[in-house]
């Protein structure tokens, strides 16, 4: 089984995800994994932490000589603000006149239920670790079962198809969105140069007031076979598993499988993807094809054999520039909601950090399907399967 967990405060000196049940001998491409933390710092609206963290991965355990040897891997990525916040957050009893209380709950946030629930007198330990810093060590994480997956030829990207009102009018190929993926420069994800523009504009305005906006991104997971996932029980369904991965990173509030919104409205004609059998291009063998993929990937709990697509609803970052209204902890008076640095825009980032969560949950159950103590071994049980699909 494969298993991740991260520890790390916002503010703290670094955070760290340790991976276990990864096989030997998976390939471990660290520019790679760099690479996945650099495009969670991208997109237009991020704020000023930013422009003082550069995150890299510092391996600790589980990778020896380029590739993952079967023990747990640690992975710790330094927090370069740490420096700023030594002694407002020491490990040791420190200077109490030192630290910076969070006084009043921003709404939106975990503040007033995290304080209420840990009985704390302000809500900066709230925000510590309820912060979305923490997905860093979720793509860190993430980045190591996208390299397993790799190996099994299974590849994904996302993109972003909504900021704010703009929403992108059109179905994105697999190419568009991998090639969006690919690029140096980052602005909001979007496949469409108009459509970007006009997200562009909705971060704008709300930079301008003093305000924060969301939108949706979309997660695509290509190649993947079908049978991943089961109808037979009710907590190990694909879709279910999808969705709790993707709905637990920060400030989503939704999850979409394939049209799941629209289908609601629509009849059953019009949702259900027809199912053909015919020759694939290239002299492929052939296979059952769908024109639609209405579905996302996912029938009955269990994926099909098209690509997986999940789509998140990301709400406006919680922190505000021009506060809402709160109270203060201390003498429970009206107040404006405490203000941290923080972002106007973040779907792109949050775009990336639900490929990771997605991967986790595809390599998880892959590796439950096809064994394996080495990724040699595990080929091969994938190699089998796949061939005994292909003779169906």
């Amino acid at each position: 089984m494969i298993r991740y967990s991260t520890a790390g405060e916002s503010h703290g000196e670094a955070l760290i995800a340790l991976v276990s049940g990864l096989p030997a001998g998976v390939p471990v491409d660290l520019d790679f994994v760099n690479r996945e933390l650099w495009r969670r710092q991208q997109g237009y609206g991020r704020g000023g932490r930013m422009k003082i963290e550069t995150d890299k991965v510092h391996i600790l355990s589980g990778v020896r000589h380029g590739k993952t040897i079967g023990s747990p891997v640690a992975i710790e990525i330094v927090n370069r603000d740490w420096k700023n916040w030594e002694e407002k957050l020491p490990v040791e009893a420190g200077d109490p006149a030192k630290h910076q209380a969070v006084a009043s709950p921003r709404p939106g946030h975990a503040d007033l239920a995290g304080a209420l629930k840990y009985n704390f007198p302000d809500a900066r330990y709230v925000l510590e670790r309820a912060s979305a810093r923490e997905s860093t060590a979720r793509v860190a994480a993430g980045a190591f079962a996208k390299l397993l997956l790799r190996e099994l030829g299974i590849e994904i990207a996302s993109h972003v198809i909504r900021v704010g009102r703009v929403e992108l009018a059109r179905t994105a190929s697999w190419e568009e969105i991998a090639a969006v993926a690919a690029k140096n420069e980052v602005v909001l994800s979007c496949v469409d140069a108009v459509a970007e523009a006009h997200m562009k504009g909705e971060v704008e305005e709300a930079s301008r007031t003093g305000d924060t906006v969301g939108g949706v991104f979309e997660v695509v997971v290509h190649n993947v076979p079908a049978g991943l996932g089961t109808y037979a029980t009710w907590d190990e369904r694909l879709d279910g598993l999808l969705a709790w991965s993707v709905m637990s990173l920060q400030a989503v509030k939704a999850v979409e499988i394939g049209r799941g919104v629209t289908a609601a409205e629509s009849f059953g004609s019009a949702v259900h993807d027809a199912i053909h059998y015919a020759e694939e291009p290239n002299g492929k063998p052939t296979r059952f094809t769908r024109e639609r993929n209405n579905a996302g990937g996912v029938e009955g709990g269990v994926s099909n054999g098209e690509d997986i697509v999940v789509r998140g609803y990301l709400k406006p970052i919680s922190t505000l520039r021009r506060p809402l209204e709160s109270v203060r902890f201390d003498t429970r008076e009206a107040t404006s909601a405490s203000y941290e640095r923080s972002d106007i825009c973040v779907v792109p980032a949050a775009g990336v950090a639900a490929e990771a969560m997605t991967a986790m949950t595809i390599a998880g159950l892959a590796h439950e399907k096809f064994g394996g103590d080495s990724a040699i071994e595990m080929k091969r049980n994938f190699q089998g399967y796949i061939d005994q699909i292909r003779s169906f």
